[in-house]
């Protein structure tokens, strides 16, 4: 999935003056764990479509140059060398991985060693199947063989239907036909039937850049899953379906974005909870610690915090709120993906648009992180959470703002948030 590129308020800018320290080396972070208050009811600020407005880059995935073939070596501290502590295990914590560009190896270790069970890869239809019923599984092949022998439980997020399924061929989009959908994964199910742990369908479907061709309705988006889910149900009974998750904008014109919360109030409304085994979710924080809400006296950020989906913590629960109304206490939220973007010891980054990443140093980063994932342990409501992402500045450089949410260097070198993820130990719950 290419940058998102949206139009939102301008709500300042500038840098933080907190910097909050985590100690890597032979340690777990063990951020505070006290529990926010949960809030009754949820308040919706309207966003003005006449608002100033400004850039802003929200994550996205694309195709990039190759990763280095070869995994960094460990620079040791002193001059004796000193055993690198191992991973903490927990099977629980998620990660997104880019695994088809670079060599596979080489991204399979520095995913293992971060000591999580699950990842997740991104499944653009379009490659991988280029006229009606030519297929070419051999890099996805190739993704679920690795996974499998390391472990892994498999997420597969599918999206972008072939060009020649659709209404229009720009950006990313369903088929015209939902239906091509589910034959589409009746075929990825039924190959790697009994060794996918999960499939997510479709992703941000409340983004006109995610749904080209057809119209932003929550009703037409449960619709499509509903033809996806039954196909897997019916191709490996044993797979979890998750819906698609909307994205985090902070504005409702009903053109460009459906305010996320809207959105799925209106999926819930359509009937989404018979579809699926999980609600999906992207909470990212922006700038704002995990901790904080928009409806704090005061604020870490001096920008994006003014609206709950500018704020981890607010998705969470506005979510877990929306499912309650509906008397939904089944499902958990799956957030397939989150994170916090750090330009701190990347290269000269452009970062016109979304200066928030100035205001997030690394050490913040990984504090953010590991903080993140803690909470969710606090929650039972909430499942596997998937950090986005392991590997993209190797691929795409200081060049693309995805990079900044990278756990790595360009060079493939760790960065403060991978040592901290990867020494982190799960909360009990």
């Amino acid at each position: 999935m290419p940058v998102l590129l949206l139009n939102l308020r301008r709500v300042g800018r500038g840098l933080c003056g907190v910097l909050l320290c985590v100690v890597l080396i032979g340690c777990c972070v063990s951020p505070p764990t006290a529990s926010p208050t949960s809030r009754a009811t949820l308040s919706r600020p309207t966003v003005s479509p006449s608002a100033t407005p400004y850039t802003v880059y929200l994550p996205g995935i694309g195709v990039g140059k190759e990763i280095p073939t070869e995994a960094p070596s460990p620079v040791p501290p002193t001059p004796r060398p000193t055993p690198t502590p191992l991973a903490v295990p927990k099977p629980g914590y998620g990660v997104q991985v880019h695994f088809f560009a670079g060599d596979l190896g080489t991204t399979i270790k520095w995913t293992r060693e971060l000591g999580g069970g699950w990842v997740k890869q991104q499944v653009e239809w379009h490659t991988f199947e280029h006229s009606p019923g030519e297929f070419d599984w051999g890099p996805l092949d190739h993704v679920v063989d690795s996974c499998e022998a390391m472990g892994f439980k498999l997420l597969l997020s599918v999206v972008r239907a072939p060009d020649w399924l659709r209404a229009v061929e720009v950006e990313s989009g369903p088929p015209a036909d939902y239906a091509e959908f589910g034959r589409f994964m009746e075929q990825l199910a039924t190959r790697y039937r009994g060794r996918v742990a999960a499939y997510e369908l479709w992703n941000e479907p409340n983004l006109a850049r995610e749904w080209r061709g057809d119209v932003l309705d929550p009703a037409r988006f449960v619709a499509l899953v509903a033809e996806g889910s039954g196909a897997v149900r019916a191709a490996d009974p044993g797979a979890l379906v998750i819906s698609g998750a909307p994205a985090v904008t902070g504005i409702n014109d009903g053109v460009e974005a459906v305010d996320d919360r809207v959105f799925l109030r209106g999926m819930y409304e359509a009937g989404v909870a018979r579809w699926v085994d999980g609600i999906g979710a992207h909470p990212y924080g922006f700038a704002n610690p995990p901790d904080e809400s928009w409806q704090d006296v005061t604020h870490v950020a001096s920008s994006h915090n003014d609206h709950p989906s500018f704020f981890f913590r607010d998705t969470l629960e506005d979510y877990h709120a929306i499912m309650l109304e509906y008397g939904d206490t089944e499902h958990r939220i799956w957030a397939t993906e989150f994170g916090w973007p750090s330009v701190e010891n990347m290269g000269s980054m452009d970062t016109a648009g979304w200066e928030y990443a100035l205001e997030v140093s690394e050490e913040q980063q990984a504090e953010y992180i590991v903080r993140a994932f803690h909470m969710g342990d606090e929650r039972p409501w909430v499942g596997p959470m998937f950090l986005w992402n392991v590997n993209l500045a190797t691929i795409w450089g200081t060049g693309n703002p995805v990079s900044a949410y990278g756990l790595l260097h360009p060079d493939g070198s760790p960065r403060p948030a991978y040592l901290a993820l990867r020494w982190a130990g799960p909360l009990e719950r």
